[in-house]
């Protein structure tokens, strides 16, 4: 019954004349007029961008960014100098530690990312540099040609003296047992 009855109330707005009518035109107004302002516009010299900008040349000329379910990402571009950075990261299943209200450390596996990438580029003086890095459970490990190193150990170190000597012996007592512990007798 009640399907009927909405039935029949949608059968009777559907029956009922529109008050729609289609050469309904939009007013028009007028343009609104506004006076010149009372102050005079502050004079400010335009930024010359162009003649300082030494870089205006440079332009991407590729660009890529992809972004997986798994939680894991690449991302790269180039530009028109060369210059390029490449980067990718993955989740990782790594050992965290978490400390309850009492202080307790307890080892638990959480999610952290690792990264690794790549950048070139040219120096204004022409000199090319490769950097390329790895982020992970064990730091940042950056390398590259330009990098400075440690400098490498070329000392000797000396060593301690070794004496040789022999430790007198003493000589041996001859004990015997007595009922409450031990008497020493000496023979000498």
């Amino acid at each position: 019954m009640k399907l009927f009855v909405i039935a029949a109330v949608l059968a009777v707005a559907a029956a009922a004349p529109s008050s729609y009518k289609p050469e309904y035109k939009a007013p028009a107004y007028a343009a609104p007029s506004y006076s010149a302002p009372a102050y005079a516009a502050p004079a400010y010299a335009a930024p010359a961008y162009a003649k300082d900008n030494k870089y205006a040349g440079i332009t991407v000329t590729s660009q890529s960014d992809e972004r997986n379910l798994d939680g894991s990402s690449q991302w790269s571009y180039a530009q028109s100098d060369y210059t390029t950075r490449e980067e990718s990261q993955v989740q990782k299943k790594l050992q965290g530690v978490a400390y309850d209200s009492y202080g307790k450390a307890t080892y638990e596996d959480v999610m952290g990312n690792t990264n690794k990438g790549s950048s070139y580029w040219v120096s204004p003086e022409g000199e090319k540099f490769t950097l390329t890095w790895v982020a992970d459970e064990q730091g940042f490990k950056p390398k590259g040609d330009h990098l400075p190193v440690a400098p490498v150990h070329v000392y000797e170190l000396p060593v301690a003296p070794v004496h040789e000597y022999e430790l007198p012996v003493a000589p041996a007592l001859p004990y015997k047992r007595t009922g409450l512990g031990y008497s020493g007798t000496s023979y000498y």
